[in-house]
């Protein structure tokens, strides 16, 4: 059996003694869960442990392996370089799984690498590993903007490289959970904070991975977690094999969630089609998003079939005989957006109207966000069934005097300059909670310093179709 163990570790830099000074007596349950998390991985005694963290080097649309023979860090910028540690990475294993990535299409690799030294996440790992069972190797691996199944395949792949190569292996998932449960916490509180952390944890208790895949986008983005893609990469080295799950604790007393957790494999590795969780996902996704279209209104059904003929025909579709009046004989600007598993595949939009009608707007727009969006590589055909729609419909923007007549839940906003500059946020988008953060991003969509840029607010509502 290649994977002897499956772990989640919280990383809160005060865990360390060395930064906390005292401070973390506060996390005292999470202290003792993690020790004994080290004390079982030194019990299975793996030749190799895998870490996955959100602060290993991560991109959109690449994983990353750390590469090279390993690497060193410290809690330095925490106040406190006298807590280092090094880490020495399994090449042979490292090669392996990039070989397989590449057999199997799944983009990963150990390709640009921004910053070699050990992340805060890996290091909590190590802190915890290394003080009961120093004599281990490891394979370093960021997270990405691909989809929760992508995550769950690297996972499977580095598995079977596992297997391939004979390794004896632990999986760390590092990961934190909701960052704003407590008003008086430093990211503040919204209801899904806690609402996310009690599903995940829940699922941790009862294991049920399956779950930890299902979880609803929104809810774990407006919950401002840092983990699930890294528990769902572990989620996938677990394939087809039953485990054993155990909650060891959890606690949120600064504001943010930290949850650990133990996996053990109790039958052969891979035997029990039961437990194919990808599958059983994936049914529930399909079926997810059948029911989605089939409740598309006119105006999210029109940029659904814009974008697909556009992709997958080559033209641009002329508009169908029967759409309603309010699509036809009204002029406005709008917005269309796509998303894959909750996360952004495109949005591109159109303040004031520039078509002849809403409808044809929808449809430029549509085509735009889908091919020419400059954060995304073009949508390919094979995606067309995975996209979600969110189309929204812009009224006249209104010059405000100040922020405060702003609500990020009701208004959007445009922040512009005399040299032209402009940048645009809409309304009630997952993660923007505040003022702040809304304006914040707009200025930086439109390269505009609010310090030392003399600009200019209006502010607009929408009418979202889903």
């Amino acid at each position: 059996m290649a994977i002897v163990g499956a772990f989640v570790m919280p990383h809160p830099p005060l865990i360390i003694p060395a930064v906390g000074r005292g401070k973390e007596k506060g996390i005292q349950a999470t202290i003792d869960a993690c020790e004994e998390v080290g004390r079982r991985i030194a019990a299975l005694a793996p030749q190799t442990v895998i870490v996955s963290s959100p602060h290993a080097t991560s991109y959109g649309d690449y994983f990353h392996i750390s590469p090279g023979r390993g690497a060193r860090g410290s809690f330095a910028q925490y106040g406190a370089p006298q807590a280092a540690y090094r880490a020495t990475y399994d090449v042979e294993l490292v090669n392996a799984v990039c070989a397989l990535c590449n057999e199997r299409g799944i983009e990963a690799g150990t390709d640009y690498e921004r910053d070699a030294r050990l992340d805060h996440g890996t290091m909590i790992a190590l802190h915890f590993i290394q003080q009961y069972y120093p004599d281990f190797e490891v394979v370093r691996l960021g997270l990405s903007g691909f989809s929760t199944a992508e995550h769950y395949k690297l996972g499977l792949a580095i598995r079977d490289a596992a297997q391939k190569l004979g390794r004896r292996v632990v999986w760390l998932a590092s990961g934190d959970l909701s960052h704003k449960l407590l008003e008086e916490g430093p990211y503040g509180y919204v209801p899904e904070g806690p609402q996310f952390d009690e599903r995940i944890a829940g699922d941790f208790s009862r294991g049920d991975l399956v779950d930890i895949l299902a979880m609803d986008p929104s809810l774990s983005e407006r919950a401002a977690e840092c983990g699930l893609r890294s528990f769902q990469l572990m989620v996938g080295a677990l394939h087809c094999t039953a485990v054993r799950s155990e909650l060891l604790s959890y606690e949120g007393p600064f504001g943010v969630g930290y949850g650990v957790a133990a996996f053990e494999p109790t039958g052969e590795e891979g035997a029990d089609k039961t437990c194919d969780r990808l599958s059983v996902y994936l049914r529930l996704r399909s079926d997810d998003l059948s029911a989605r279209k089939e409740a598309e209104d006119p105006y999210v059904r029109l940029a659904r079939a814009s974008l697909e003929t556009y992709v997958r025909e080559h033209r641009t579709m002329g508009l169908p005989p029967d759409l309603p009046t309010e699509l036809t004989d009204v002029r406005a600007g709008c917005f269309v957006s796509l998303k894959v598993d909750g996360r952004l595949r495109g949005c591109i939009g159109t303040i004031a109207p520039t078509r002849a009608s809403l409808a044809a707007e929808i449809c430029a727009n549509a085509i735009s966000a889908g091919t020419r969006d400059p954060r995304f590589r073009p949508v390919r055909a094979e995606e067309l069934d995975d996209l979600v729609y969110d189309v929204d419909v812009l009224t006249e923007p209104q010059k405000i005097e100040s922020a405060e007549q702003l609500d990020p839940a009701r208004y959007g906003v445009i922040v512009s300059t005399r040299d032209g500059r402009r940048g645009l946020l809409l309304p009630d988008l997952d993660g923007v909670d505040s003022v702040e953060e809304q304006l914040r991003i707009a200025a930086q969509k439109g390269h505009i310093d609010l310090d030392f840029d003399d600009y200019e607010l209006e502010r607009f509502e929408v009418v979202r179709h889903l």
